[in-house]
């Protein structure tokens, strides 16, 4: 038996059987099983890393690429500063220091964790600073803050507020609050609340003088950089000879978040698969059912001089026809409604819960093969037991009772 006596064969098969229907809806059934199935892996997997990228980039700028920590007070000075950036003069570095207080405007008072930067060099890292203090003269008792503060706060432009912070007396059993006036310049807006409703920032010689830091001392150094995971490794080298200061990713420090959305995504993939498998049982019924309606044609087609492995072969085919054309249906449906999804705003998130209000959307290579793989492994294996089957029909008997 030739190929092209196989693919009529198939052709004909995959015809709409009017006399046995349920057949041929058992296999369109099939189709649009693995179609949808695998157009809903894709968009989903789409949101998933779109999801996962979004806060990653939000996240990497607020907590920074990597950050130097002293685990004592005073314990990074400007020399240290100056010799890591002469040995990585491909990072960006910003000295910080910060303290928790309170800020007051009128009758309402709200609490934050108050950063004092060298605005040149924060700007240069924070992208979300820069954008807050374009076009303005930032003095040394100036201020932003997050767009949560400032909404509850109601400040505007140059409106005076009263910064609270405590500090231990001379005696050291009682803790005294310090006040000190400061001049709001505006506000950011991060996307995400825990940052908008804390983070402020001020210039590293307010908190200095209020704070009475030593000069040139400060509490850590925030760095970019563009390969993290690497540049960590080299700076903790350099930093070995001084054990009282450590260094963190904002992976480390957001760690559990993405564990927990990396599990998720596996749950989700394995759940959406269990679909495709579904639609598959599909494939087995209908092929089985063809089988079964076709026994006599097997029956000739073996005692004609046809192969087990031949007719295998055609009922293998069938099953790939309609399972892999399920899989390029449901690509085609997966890549048009990611593409719906991205350029029409058919569903709107609320941005303070998510940090942006469009659907993020972003297919990795690896998940989209992952994608194909495993759609193409259930296929062939739902395929191939029908197949098996149709070879071990007792020609004789059916030659003689049909």
């Amino acid at each position: 038996m030739n190929n092209q006596l196989i693919n009529f064969i198939v052709k004909k098969y995959l015809k709409f059987d009017k006399k046995n229907p349920f057949i041929s809806i058992s296999a369109i059934l099939a189709f649009i099983g693995v179609a949808v199935g695998v157009m809903v892996l894709i968009i989903t997997m789409a949101i998933m890393n779109g999801t996962a990228k979004e806060f990653e980039n939000k996240l990497f700028t607020m907590n920074y690429p990597l950050s130097i920590y002293s685990k004592f007070d005073n314990g990074i000075n400007h020399n240290l500063l100056e010799e890591l950036e002469e040995k990585f003069p491909k990072l960006k570095f910003s000295p910080y220091i910060s303290s928790q207080a309170i800020v007051q405007h009128d009758e309402k008072m709200s609490g934050g964790l108050l950063f004092g930067v060298d605005s040149k060099r924060e700007a240069q890292i924070n992208s979300i600073y820069k954008k807050a203090i374009k076009n303005k003269t930032f003095g040394k008792y100036d201020i932003i803050t997050g767009m949560g503060i400032s909404d509850k706060l109601f400040l505007y432009d140059n409106s005076k507020v009263t910064m609270y912070f405590t500090a231990l007396n001379p005696s050291g059993f009682t803790m005294m609050p310090k006040m000190k006036r400061f001049n709001y310049k505006g506000s950011f807006r991060s996307g995400l609340n825990a940052y908008d409703n804390s983070y402020m920032y001020t210039s590293v010689e307010a908190l200095r003088t209020i704070l009475r830091k030593s000069d040139n001392y400060y509490d850590g150094i925030h760095i970019y950089s563009d390969d993290a995971f690497n540049d960590i490794n080299l700076i903790q080298k350099e930093l070995k000879d001084y054990p009282n200061i450590g260094i963190v990713g904002w992976w480390q420090q957001n760690g559990n978040f993405f564990s927990a959305m990396a599990l998720e995504k596996k749950a989700l993939f394995i759940v959406l698969m269990l679909i495709i498998l579904v639609a598959s049982l599909n494939i087995i019924s209908s092929l089985l059912m063809t089988v079964m309606s076709r026994r006599k044609e097997i029956a000739l087609l073996l005692s004609m001089g046809a192969t087990k492995k031949e007719i295998k072969k055609i009922f293998l085919k069938l099953g790939v026809v309609i399972g892999f054309s399920g899989i390029a249906i449901g690509i085609f449906l997966g890549f048009f409604g990611m593409f719906l999804l991205d350029n029409f705003n058919i569903i709107s998130l609320p941005a303070d819960v998510y940090g942006t209000s469009k659907l993020p959307l972003e297919l990795d290579m690896i998940d989209f093969i992952s994608i194909l793989i495993g759609s193409v492994m259930i296929v062939l294996l739902s395929s191939y037991y029908p197949a098996a089957k149709a070879t071990k029909i007792d020609v004789i008997d059916v030659l003689r009772n049909e």
